[in-house]
C-alpha cells in the first residue's frame, strides 16, 4: 500500500482521483439506503414501490463502483493475476449495468406517462393498487391520476414496459458472463484475444448508453410538453425535474459512451497496458466515471429525496338502497369506492 501512495504502482494523480470518486459513491449509496429506510418506516404496510427499486438500484451499482475502485487500486500493487483478466472485467461490468436498469426503468415510466391513454386495459387484471409510490414525475390528467400498480413479495405485478426493462438487463448481464467465461479462456493458449473481448463489450455496452441517452431526451422533452398544458405551480416543478433528467441524462451518457469507444478508460483494471498521458487521462476519468456515473445518480436521488405520503385509513361508508319491495340491492363494490375517493381527492389537490 506504501507504493500505492508513493505513486509506484499507479501514477499518484490517478488514486487521488479514483479515491474521490470512491468516496463519492460510497456517499451516493450510503444516501440511497437511508432513503430506501426512510421511506418504508414512513409506509411500513406498502411492500415494493417504484421509489425503493430506484434507490436499491442507485445504491448497490455505486456500492459496486465503490468496491471496484479500491480493489483496481489494491491489485495494481498486489499484481493480482486474475485481477486483470476476468475479475477485474466482472466487477467492472457489475455496477454499469445496474446504473443502466435504473435509468432503463426511468425511461419505462416516463413512457407509460406519455402513453397513459393507451394502458387502460392493463389496469383491469386485477393487479393491486396503491398510492404514493413515487414523487410525481408525471401528470395528471382530467379524469383523475393513472393508478400504479405496487410491487410486493406476496404476488409481484408489473408492467409490460417493467418486464421489457428486466428482460434487457437479464440479457446484458447474460452477455457479461459470457463475455468474462471468454476472457478466462484466452488466458490460456489459444487464439481468443482477451483483450478485444472486453473492448468489443464495452463498445456495445456503451452504444446501448448512447440509445438510451436519446431516448430519455425524447420522451423528457415529450413529457415537459404535456406538463406544460397543466396550469399548477406543482406541475411546473414537475416539469423542471424532468427536464433536469433529461438533460443530465443526456449530456452524462454522451459523455462516458464517447470515452468508452475512443479510449481505454473503463478497462481500468487491465491497468498495465494503459498509455497514461497526464492531464489527458485524468480528464477522461473524471469524465467517464464522475460525470457519467455520479452526477446523473446523484441527481436522481435529488429529483426523489420527497417521501411519498403517509397512508391514512379512511373508512368508506356504503349505501344500501331499498325499494318499495324492500328487495335490497347490493352496494357499490369496494374497488368501485376506493377508486371513486381517490378521483374526488385528485381533482381537489389539482385543481384545472
Amino acid at each position: 500500500m506504501f507504493d500505492l501512495l508513493d505513486g509506484l504502482c499507479i501514477p499518484r494523480v490517478y488514486v487521488d482521483i479514483l479515491v474521490t470518486v470512491a468516496c463519492i459513491d460510497g456517499v451516493i449509496a450510503f444516501l440511497a439506503f437511508v432513503q430506501v429506510m426512510r421511506i418504508h418506516l414512513r409506509n411500513t404496510q406498502i411492500g415494493w414501490t417504484r421509489q425503493k427499486v430506484f434507490h436499491l438500484l442507485i445504491g448497490f451499482s455505486n456500492v459496486g463502483y465503490f468496491l471496484y475502485f479500491v480493489l483496481t487500486l489494491v491489485a495494481a500493487c498486489k499484481s493480482w493475476l486474475c485481477w486483470s483478466q476476468s475479475c477485474g472485467f466482472i466487477v467492472m461490468a457489475c455496477p454499469k449495468i445496474l446504473f443502466l436498469a435504473a435509468f432503463l426503468l426511468l425511461l419505462s415510466f416516463w413512457v407509460d406517462l406519455c402513453h397513459q391513454s393507451n394502458d387502460d386495459e392493463d389496469d383491469e387484471e386485477g393487479h393491486c393498487t396503491c398510492d404514493g409510490l413515487l414523487p410525481k414525475i408525471g401528470i395528471s390528467n382530467s379524469s383523475g391520476q393513472r393508478r400504479i400498480r405496487c410491487l410486493s413479495f406476496r404476488g409481484i405485478h408489473v408492467g409490460t414496459r417493467q418486464k421489457l426493462v428486466i428482460l434487457v438487463t437479464v440479457l446484458i448481464f447474460v452477455l457479461m458472463i459470457a463475455s468474462a467465461v471468454l476472457i478466462w479462456i484466452g488466458m490460456g493458449k489459444n487464439p481468443i484475444d482477451s483483450v478485444f473481448v472486453a473492448r468489443v463489450y464495452v463498445d456495445v455496452f456503451a452504444i446501448a448508453m448512447l440509445f438510451l441517452g436519446g431516448a430519455l431526451a425524447c420522451y423528457g422533452c415529450l413529457l415537459s410538453f404535456k406538463m406544460r398544458k397543466v396550469r399548477s405551480d406543482t406541475a411546473s416543478s414537475e416539469m423542471l425535474k424532468v427536464a433536469g433528467l433529461a438533460i443530465v441524462s443526456v449530456l452524462s451518457f454522451m459523455s462516458s459512451a464517447l470515452v468508452a469507444l475512443f479510449t481505454d478508460i473503463p478497462m481500468l483494471y487491465h491497468w498495465h497496458q494503459q498509455r497514461v498521458t497526464g492531464v489527458y487521462t485524468s480528464s477522461l476519468l473524471v469524465l467517464y466515471y464522475f460525470i457519467g456515473s455520479s452526477v446523473p445518480s446523484g441527481f436522481l436521488l435529488w429529483v426523489m429525496r420527497e417521501l411519498p405520503p403517509c397512508l391514512v385509513k379512511q373508512e368508506v361508508e356504503t349505501i344500501a338502497f331499498v325499494s318499495e319491495n324492500t328487495r335490497v340491492i347490493d352496494p357499490p363494490s369496494p374497488n368501485w369506492t376506493t377508486a371513486t375517493s381517490m378521483q374526488n381527492q385528485v381533482s381537489r389537490a389539482n385543481p384545472i
